[in-house]
């Protein structure tokens, strides 16, 4: 299969959109994408782009994305984090998600950062296991923490 891994553009938003709903779904949580094409334009582009998004394009359709941002580490300094690797169900298995992992982690390095980091959960044995088989470390004994809005302004009001 010929595909073409590339930046993302404006035009390839909705699409990426839809990916980012297909992997809300597949991690049992359909309702939970509050964000639409405008939200991703006014943070991926122009001067003050806060992510940077890879597709995998077949036959003019995106079928995959890797959406990444920069982090820093007090131990390491800037650090690339991947937020979302997503390939359409129906397109699994065909070289497009290693293909956009390794596009990646040659950004990363292409960005001098000393790391790349990203959660995955650990229902997700396939992933679980494609990373540590790439070299990758899973940290098991690290809880990923999260605040959502109401738990801020709750916490605050306190």
């Amino acid at each position: 299969m010929k595909f073409t891994i590339r930046k993302a553009e404006k035009k390839d938003l909705s699409q990426i959109l839809e990916l980012i709903q297909e992997l809300a779904t597949f991690e049992k949580e359909p309702d939970a994408v509050e964000i639409n094409v405008q939200d991703l334009e006014k943070a991926g582009f122009g001067t003050d782009a806060f992510y940077t998004c890879f597709v995998a394009e077949v036959n003019n359709k995106i079928e995959g994305m890797a959406l990444v941002y920069f982090r820093f580490s007090t131990w390491k300094g800037k650090t690339v984090h991947l937020e979302d690797l997503v390939v359409r169900q129906e397109m699994r298995g065909t070289g497009l998600g290693s293909a956009l992992y390794k596009k990646v982690i040659a950004y990363s390095l292409e960005q001098g950062v000393k790391r790349a980091e990203w959660v995955v959960l650990d229902w997700n044995t396939p992933a679980v296991e494609f990373y540590e088989r790439s070299g990758a470390k899973v940290l098991r004994d690290w809880d990923t923490v999260q605040m959502d809005e109401n738990a801020m302004k709750s916490y605050l009001e306190r």
